[in-house]
């Protein structure tokens, strides 16, 4: 059958590096399947100030190369690779990529989620230069300045609310005439003295030069234009996980997660899933990393099970 590691990895993000590592300390043979490049969306983030350890902050793409060479100082190896295919449900796992097919015993799976764009014209150019999508990651950039929000949901709302801390000025900019987010969000951002909303409304263009410079709106009633000034605009109108090799296997939410509770168990012995790909309340870089250790400690579970004589 060729090399069965013992975990092979699907995405070289934050939890997937976490668990890298601490598979390769416990000994176990490990690989990392990844795309593209240490971090996954991390590494588009130019300022990380809120993961432990790093006083002066940290970029994504730096911090994300730390984590994959600390994972391969002990023996964790790394395939740039993209997973074209997955059969997940035996007990050896068997991973069919660009680069050839790939055995495992367990498998992490830490493919990420990336945030829905609005599709604007030029957004793609301007990510980091005024566009973003995460407001806990680059919110810190906009101390004193003025920012948009766009969206209305409860990740939307929670942007916004941490953002009127920061910045001079909050503009919340939603489709609708009142938020979708739960009811805990509306009176601290109703209450907050820098928050103004922009009701029924859509981001028909992005302004910009170099950077963003502002958001041309049109109300979606009569169709009428405004422009807004800003210095940044933070995008919160969902995330897609990227679960779409699993999905025939494993269990998925409504939303497109894979199911699986604080243990990061799927609902296949052997595999695990971790980050942003998890349903789970918070995504932060943080609580990947935990997932990857988490997962790691129940994955030995199954090894050291299949390993003694009466499974065999």
């Amino acid at each position: 059958m060729g090399r069965i590691y013992d975990v092979v990895i699907v995405g070289g993000g934050p939890g997937g590096y976490t668990a890298a590592l601490y598979a390769a300390r416990a000994g176990l043979d490990t690989l990392v399947l990844e795309k593209l490049s240490a971090g996954g969306q991390m590494a588009l983030s130019e300022q990380i100030d809120n993961y432990p350890g790093f006083e002066e902050g940290i970029d994504g793409f730096t911090l994300g190369e730390r984590m994959r060479r600390g994972a391969e100082k002990f023996g964790a190896q790394t395939k740039i690779a993209e997973v074209l295919g997955a059969s997940l449900g035996g007990r050896v796992k068997e991973l069919e990529t660009s680069e050839g097919r790939y055995l495992a015993r367990t498998v992490v799976i830490a493919t990420g989620a990336t945030a829905r764009p609005l599709g604007a014209a030029g957004e793609a150019d301007l990510v980091g230069r005024g566009i973003h999508y995460c407001a806990a990651c680059d919110g810190m950039a906009y101390r004193g300045k003025t920012v948009a929000v766009v969206g209305g949901g409860n990740s939307a709302a929670a942007d916004a609310l941490q953002l009127s801390r920061i910045a001079k000025k909050v503009i919340l900019i939603h489709r609708r005439d009142h938020l979708r987010a739960t009811k805990i969000y509306h009176e601290p951002l109703m209450n907050a003295a820098n928050v103004e909303f922009r009701w029924n409304c859509v981001v028909s263009e992005l302004l910009h030069g170099d950077r963003l410079t502002g958001l041309r709106l049109q109300d979606v009633h009569t169709g009428a234009e405004t422009e807004l000034l800003c210095d940044g605009a933070f995008i919160s109108v969902g995330r897609i996980p990227a679960t779409g090799l699993f999905q025939e296997e494993l269990n998925l939410n409504d939303a497109g997660y894979l199911q699986a509770d604080e243990s990061t168990r799927t609902n296949l012995r052997g595999v695990f899933a971790v980050g942003d790909v998890r349903a789970k309340a918070l995504h932060q870089i943080v609580t990947a990393v935990a997932d990857g250790a988490v997962a790691i400690h129940y994955a030995e579970e199954v090894l050291a099970e299949d390993s003694r004589p009466e499974s065999l």
